[in-house]
Formats: C-alpha cells, structure tokens, sequence
C-alpha cells in the first residue's frame, strides 16, 4: 500500500516504512542509541530527500527513545544527574545545529556534509568500537575463567579538570564541564544528521566518563528523548522539513520495537552489545561511502549544474 508524503513530494510502500521503524526501535531498546544513525540513511535509499529524513526521523527517535528509556528506568538504569548535564549541553548544541543546517541548506551543501559527516563519524566510531570490544572479548576468552579483578575507573586528565559533581548512579567523581561539552556536541550532530547522537555519546559515556555500559544505555536514551524533541521543534519552524504522515508511521513501528530490544539488552554482555553495535555501525559507513564513489544511475541529475 502506498503512502504520499506531501513534505517529500513522493509515495512509499507504508509496509517498507513500518519495519523501518520497527527495527530502528528494536536497536534503540538494544543499543540506546536512538536509532536515527542508521534510519536517516535507509531513509534516504529508499528515496527520501536527505534534508527530510534528517528533520523528519527525529519523531520517531523521541517515540522509540521514550518507550526504551521507561524500559532502562524501571530496571533503575538512569543516571538522572548525569542526564541532566548531558541534556544541558544537547539543548546548546541542538539550537546552533539547526541555525548551521539552515546556512548550509541555503547554500545548496546540506546533502553533501550529510553523507560525508555519516561516513567519517560512523566509519571512525564503528572501527575504534569494533576494536576494542574484540580485545575484551578475545581477552576474556584468554583468561580461563580468572576471576582478578579490575579497577572501576581509570583516572586521566579529566578528572582534573574544575567543576566537579558526585554522580552516585554512575558512581563518578567527575567535572561537568566534559558531559555537558558530549552533550553539545552530540546536539549539533543531531540537529545536522538527524539522529539521537547516542552511536558518539554512548562510547563517549564508556570509554571518555567511565560508567557502566548499562546505565549509559538507559541515560543516553533518557537525554536523547528532549534533544530529538528541540530538534523537531526548531527544524519545524525554520525550515519545514518535518514530513507528519511519514513520522507517524515510524512512530507506530518504533514504539513497538523498542521494548522488545530492550529487554534483549539486559541478557547480552556488554562487549558483545558494543561489537554489535560496531558491525552495524561500520556497515551503514560502508554502504553510504559506496554511493558516494560509485557512478549515479540517473546522469541527467548533474547535467543541470554542469550547464551552469
């Protein structure tokens, strides 16, 4: 059954959306990442404008992150404290996003900088987590079941650094200067790329802040839920991109997905949580990186540029 989305100016297969949605709310329960790194790129395979699916899957990472992060709150998986710092950043980050989607748009750029921005990012995360995740796991493999134990966290620069707050959740001793600058940087990149920013905040949260990969789970989602939110707001007023018909449906199928990833979730290692989420990752970096290189089907596309 097709579907005519009037912001897009085109009609799909409301089946085809529905499991899109469906299986980017499962990863989010799963992952706590929101989902929008990967929905923005099979939205646009399947052929929505790049600047709408960039506007547009935002509502549906608010209604899957909403479902997972209630999920991670009842299993008490949510550092509210750290959440707040983190949603502190994302609203200051999230805001000047939108004003530099808005200039690089009217300069004609914003689908270019959307795929080279997913390539570089996903390629480079997806990488550094696949790695180190297989040295856990390969480590673990050697140990023949020891039992030594390591040291929760391991001090670095940051913890040098002013501003300190006592996270007890997370059971952290750190300046709040470095979760609020994740959460500024990870709100920009949402507000460009569409996406909850939780494949960056949540390595960031692990490798960079030290919490517990669980509780990163579940306090990623909670600060994604009002980034996603400011984003949608303000992409609706400035650049009416927002496409409804097609939100809804992602909606539907990203509500029902999610709790069931995150009830997965707490069965999985956290190694293999992350080597999954690294292949996932890695893979959307390569398949975006191909049609970027490979020659287009549709020639006449350039022909009008050529001419200028």
């Amino acid at each position: 059954m097709q579907l005519y989305l009037p912001i897009a100016e085109m009609s799909v297969d409301v089946f085809v959306l529905f499991l899109l949605g469906g299986g980017i709310g499962f990863l989010s329960g799963l992952f706590g990442v929101g989902g929008g790194f990967l929905l923005t790129p099979l939205l646009i395979f399947v052929g929505v404008p790049p600047a709408v699916a960039v506007a547009t899957q935002a509502n549906q990472v608010i209604a899957a992150s909403v479902s997972g992060a209630i999920s991670h709150w009842r299993r008490g998986n949510v550092d509210i404290r750290m959440g707040l710092v983190l949603l502190a950043g994302g609203f200051v980050g999230s805001s000047l996003g939108v004003v530099l989607y808005t200039v690089l748009r009217a300069v004609g750029q914003l689908d270019l900088v959307i795929a080279l921005s997913y390539v570089f990012f996903l390629g480079t995360v997806g990488g550094l987590m696949l790695l180190e995740s297989m040295r856990v796991i390969l480590r673990k493999m050697h140990a023949n079941g020891s039992s030594s134990r390591r040291k929760l966290h391991v001090h670095t620069w940051i913890h040098g650094l002013p501003l300190k707050m006592r996270f007890r959740t997370s059971k952290l001793y750190i300046s709040a200067i470095v979760p609020f600058a994740i959460g500024a940087a990870v709100g920009v990149l949402a507000a460009i790329l569409g996406t909850g920013g939780g494949f960056l905040m949540l390595p960031a949260m692990i490798y960079l802040l030290g919490m517990p990969t669980v509780l990163a789970v579940g306090t990623s989602l909670f600060q994604i839920v009002f980034v996603a939110a400011n984003v949608t707001l303000l992409q609706s007023i400035h650049n009416q991109t927002v496409d409804v018909f097609l939100a809804f449906v992602l909606i539907v199928g990203g509500v029902i997905g999610a709790p069931l990833g995150s009830r997965l979730a707490g069965r999985l290692p956290g190694e293999q949580l992350r080597a999954l989420l690294a292949l996932i990752v890695f893979g959307v970096s390569l398949k975006l990186l191909v049609d970027l290189v490979r020659t287009p089907a549709d020639l006449y596309l350039l022909l009008p540029q050529v001419a200028q």
